[in-house]
């Protein structure tokens, strides 16, 4: 296949993910192939959480419907033209490791069409829990243009015979990430958070927005803000409101016990918090949270502030803010909605993939 083709075939299982993401989703579908693998990509999704708790079929559609959104033909070209020649002539077939995480529904999925569009293979180690959704869509991608046959494998065993390698995982992984992959041209990622900047003037809207921002996917993503920047003397309440309006997140029975526990210890230890019912706020200056609670800190100025986000760039996947006050920031609402050239780790998967030598 030539770059046009993969994009062609991208673009097409893009449009059956945002299919996925519609209450009744009703496709048009080119041939029986294609349908039969949508129907088992449904499945998938209406089963996930009997095998993962955490994925709902709500968090599921809406990982998978965000994912198609950024996979128009038109965002697709976008991606790649960046690239230049040196993509349309990259001959690829390099044999590509993927060590997959598992926080979030699809969460390796990105990686993987990196690897696909380059026109290398794949072999994804995947997450225990989260083994099925990946090859379902690999799946869909195949009915659409068989061409992609054989291009992308999966295994829950060791990963061998490949040339060069991305994992992600947590701190204490990537410590062995490094000394198992180290020698082969590698991307090890570690842990991030998403990191929000207030200043007290925030809309009503742009609360409900950083409240999706904080509480989607139970808040478990890297892209998830588990830190807020706050001023001196900050009003809390309207942001409190706000918080205490979407706690639907405690429907869920892992998600509750783990805000019933974190709000014990918080309650013995005495130390002060804000609690919405659903989410606990307490004054820390770690980044990441644990899953329920989310960390806060005060600045003097936004200069001083601005200067310290560098200090931390290495813990932080995105800021979110007004883009107006913090450069680079992303609109509140909007953490979860990544785009194609929106690389985690701030390092460029396609760039690397075009100089593996």
């Amino acid at each position: 296949m030539n770059l046009q083709k993969r994009i062609d075939a991208l673009a097409r299982l893009g449009y059956f993910m945002r299919e996925t993401a519609k209450p009744l989703p009703n496709p048009v579908f080119a041939n029986l192939q294609e349908q039969n693998s949508f129907d088992k990509l449904e499945l998938e999704i209406c089963q996930a959480k009997n095998y993962n708790g955490w994925f709902t079929e709500n968090n599921v559609r809406q990982a998978i419907g965000s994912l198609g959104e950024a996979m128009t033909k038109e965002k697709l070209e976008e991606w790649a033209v960046r690239y230049g020649d040196k993509l349309i002539n990259h001959e690829g077939r390099k044999q590509v490791g993927i060590v997959m995480a598992g926080n979030i529904p699809a969460v390796g999925f990105h990686d993987l069409l990196c690897v696909l569009l380059t026109g290398n293979n794949a072999l994804a180690k995947m997450s225990s829990g989260d083994n099925r959704l990946i090859p379902a869509l690999i799946q869909l991608l195949i009915a659409i243009s068989p061409d992609f046959d054989d291009v992308a494998s999966f295994t829950k065993d060791r990963l061998t015979g490949f040339e060069a390698i991305i994992a992600t995982g947590s701190n204490n992984a990537s410590r062995y990430f490094e000394f198992y992959f180290g020698k082969y041209p590698h991307i090890i990622r570690k842990n991030r958070n998403g990191v929000a900047v207030l200043t007290g003037r925030e809309t009503s809207d742009e609360l409900d927005g950083l409240s999706f921002d904080i509480s989607a996917y139970y808040g478990l993503g890297c892209r998830n803000v588990t830190h807020l920047f706050v001023p001196e003397q900050y009003d809390f309440i309207p942001l409190l409101d706000t918080l205490s309006q979407n706690n639907q997140n405690t429907d869920n029975s892992h998600y509750f016990n783990n805000y019933e526990y974190h709000k014990a210890i918080l309650l013995v230890n005495g130390t002060p918090h804000f609690d919405t019912g659903g989410l606990l706020l307490t004054e820390n200056p770690a980044i990441p949270s644990s899953v329920s609670i989310v960390h806060y800190s005060t600045y003097h100025n936004i200069e001083q502030l601005s200067s310290y986000l560098k200090t931390l760039q290495d813990q932080i996947q995105c800021v979110v803010s007004n883009p107006e006050i913090i450069p680079h920031a992303i609109p509140m609402g909007t953490s979860q909605q990544p785009e194609l050239w929106d690389y985690a780790d701030g390092i460029d998967t396609i760039d690397f993939l075009l100089n593996i030598s």
